[in-house]
């Protein structure tokens, strides 16, 4: 795909797309999804490619999705009339489109096809790239973060049988499962993991957001801790009660904003047990987080403005 005669934006987006696909396929087999957010029939077949692309990940394989409403250049050039639209990318060049094969033995079939007939050098018996397991966490991460904590899960699953020492593949499989309410597992695994495996930043930020999820309730004892908490604003134990099950409830706004509440009106109650709380939920969701970024300044405005 040359670059001649090109915008600027043209530019970039071929830039983008010689690091994204063209080099990982001089040495890997990419499978590349063309997709957008509308449409329907490609959310239902991603769950598939990324299960596929995860159990032949050890045989040099990776899955790419291009965006055709970010990247219409690209799509352009692969002259992609509908979507979704695979192809296999082998050494800059597509080797065959996989877009008919919708289920996923016939995929696995053509995948085993494809990957008969070319040299894949330095792929399979042992030899996946670190980056190819990076590159699954990744997208695990993005689908727990859009909010589909079971397929975040599943991904996770595939990434912790590729690669058992990974602990960021341990950690974010424990917070998918415990995301989606299924905690019971999520222990299992973390109670399964050693000393040193637990003193793992990852592993205590995951073992801290199942914890919190700890005092899930259902929705109508989460109303009466709200309504509670709202008549008694003087009693910490009540708006303590109430934060912590807003959290595990998904309602991290109510939960930061009762914490912050009682920490202005008496920091020091209960052994600085509401901002104790607050930090354990910032290690929870993560110090980079925008949401824990900007609720530390409301934190810090308390404690020192």
């Amino acid at each position: 795909m040359a670059s001649m005669g090109l915008n600027i934006e043209e530019q970039k987006a071929v830039e983008r797309f010689k690091a994204d696909v063209v080099e990982p396929s001089m040495t890997q087999l990419v499978i590349l999804d063309f997709w957008a957010e509308w449409c329907g029939p490609c959310k239902a077949l991603t769950p598939m490619l990324e299960k596929v692309a995860a159990e032949y990940a050890d045989k040099g394989v990776v899955l790419v999705k291009v965006n055709v409403d970010e990247e219409k250049f690209i799509a352009s050039q692969f002259q992609v009339q509908s979507i979704p639209t695979v192809y296999a990318m082998f050494q800059g060049q597509p080797v065959a489109d996989l877009t008919p094969h919708r289920s996923e033995s016939a995929f696995k079939q053509a995948l085993d096809e494809i990957l008969s007939k070319i040299p894949m050098d330095g792929a399979g018996a042992g030899g996946q790239p670190q980056q190819d397991v990076g590159q699954f966490i990744d997208m695990a991460e993005q689908v727990l973060s859009e909010g589909d904590a079971e397929r975040a899960a599943g991904v996770f699953m595939q990434v912790v049988q590729m690669a058992p020492d990974n602990m960021a593949a341990h950690a974010g499989l424990i917070r998918a499962l415990t995301a989606g309410g299924r905690t019971e597992e999520a222990r299992s695994i973390a109670d399964a993991l050693d000393d040193t495996a637990k003193s793992d930043p990852a592993i205590q930020q995951a073992m801290s957001a199942l914890e919190l999820a700890g005092t899930q309730v259902d929705d109508g004892q989460l109303a009466a801790l709200r309504s509670a908490a709202a008549d008694n604003p003087g009693d910490m134990d009540a708006q303590l009660a109430f934060a912590e099950a807003a959290f595990a409830a998904g309602q991290r706004d109510e939960s930061a904003d009762s914490l912050l509440a009682m920490i202005e009106a008496d920091r020091a109650w209960n052994e600085g047990a509401a901002k104790a709380k607050l930090l354990q939920i910032f290690e929870a969701v993560g110090m980079e987080d925008p949401w824990v970024v900007s609720t530390r300044r409301r934190l810090s405005r308390i404690l020192f403005g």
